[in-house]
């Protein structure tokens, strides 16, 4: 690899480790893989924050593509689809 490509992936790197570094976020990720699916509803109740603040953290966290959604009839069930940023939620937790 050479410099640029380097600094590339290190860059992509980055974006995943700043997103993963917002404790809402790092939350997020850690209960949908706890419970492999959730919607919206659930994750505002379980962590006790507005609607509109738990559907901002899914827009980073989807287009960063750590999560994916998956509708079902009139709700949106997410679920982690980077293998990546789960094995670094396994390594700490």
């Amino acid at each position: 690899m050479d410099i640029a490509s380097d600094m590339s992936l290190i860059r992509e790197k980055a974006v995943l480790l700043k997103a993963l570094s917002n404790p809402v976020r790092l939350c997020i990720v850690r209960e949908l893989m706890q419970r492999e699916a959730c919607n919206v509803s659930s994750m505002q109740n379980c962590l006790q924050l507005s609607q509109s603040t738990v559907s901002q953290h899914l827009g980073r966290l989807r287009d960063i593509r750590i999560i994916t959604g998956e509708r079902k009839g009139t709700e949106v069930y997410y679920h982690v689809s980077s293998e990546e940023a789960a094995n670094i939620i396994r390594v700490l937790f």
